[in-house]
């Protein structure tokens, strides 16, 4: 039984659509990994830490956003904040 007024894929909004899950996955997964290293931060350092901590808090913020708008390189703006939070929680902690 053939149904022939089924419609046709739509092929290229299926990988728009993909593309974009992939984009905040990769995203998403880095500014998590942050926002634990600012809890770290938060939990364990002193008065400096805890200032470091919100602002690079912050700092994941506007850079997943920016990430988010970018497309497919977008992993590498919160990918910067997450490295200097590292070495600020092992400079600080």
């Amino acid at each position: 039984m053939s149904d022939d007024n089924a419609p046709t894929m739509d092929y290229e909004a299926h990988e728009r659509t993909y593309e974009g899950f992939i984009n905040f996955s990769k995203v998403g997964t880095i500014a998590v990994l942050n926002i634990v290293l600012c809890l770290i931060l938060f939990g364990f350092g002193g008065t400096a830490a805890t200032v470091f901590g919100w602002l690079m808090l912050i700092a994941t913020l506007v850079s997943s956003s920016i990430g988010l708008a970018l497309g497919a390189k977008g992993w590498i703006p919160p990918a910067a904040v997450f490295v200097l939070t590292g070495m600020l929680a092992i400079l600080t902690v």
